[in-house]
């Protein structure tokens, strides 16, 4: 259950992250892809690597001691780490490659940082939006990925590839496409 929760919490990052944009507020827009990325690590670390008390403190009646309970949970490095073995190799690689590229760039723009200021200042260039959509796409694609493996049946399984060459142009470019 918390991890389809979790599969929903992306897909509503990702549609407010495109009406950000076309809103004009760029800077939050591409702040939320990191929270987009970040929120379907935590549902593949849920399906495949967090223990039954881990997903306990996520699950528990909201409460300040429940609250700062689930705040001990592991950030995202180390639930990558515990995805290494347990999950299907290609989502955890295209976990890995987003981390790769996009994760300082990304962290910069919730922080304020660097890319946060140079962009609000300057303005965002037509390509680099394209493919802060096109990497939102990628990780609602990561979901749909894990959506069809919390469903346990067989008739969706297979879809995601060619779901992926149709709407090539509309996703990130990777290293390599799960067969």
């Amino acid at each position: 259950m918390a991890s389809r929760v979790m599969c929903s919490i992306v897909f509503e990052h990702a549609e407010s992250a495109k009406m950000l944009i076309s809103a004009g507020n760029l800077t939050s827009a591409t702040g939320l892809v990191r929270l987009q990325y970040e929120a379907v690590a935590r549902a593949m670390w849920l399906l495949y690597a967090a223990s039954d008390a881990d997903v306990s403190r996520l699950t528990s009646e909201l409460t300040q001691d429940t609250a700062g309970r689930a705040n001990r949970l592991p950030m995202l490095s180390e639930m990558l780490e515990k995805l290494q073995g347990k999950a299907p190799q290609g989502p955890v690689d295209m976990l890995l490659e987003f981390k790769d590229y996009s994760w300082k760039p990304l962290s910069s723009f919730v922080h304020g940082g660097i890319h946060a200021i140079h962009r609000h200042s300057k303005g965002y260039p037509i390509p680099l939006l394209e493919q802060i959509v096109r990497i939102s796409n990628g990780v609602s694609v990561m979901v749909g990925m894990l959506l069809i493996i919390l469903h346990g049946g067989t008739e969706h399984r297979g879809k995601i590839p060619s779901i992926q060459r149709e709407f090539a142009d509309c996703l990130p470019d990777t290293k390599s496409q799960i067969s």
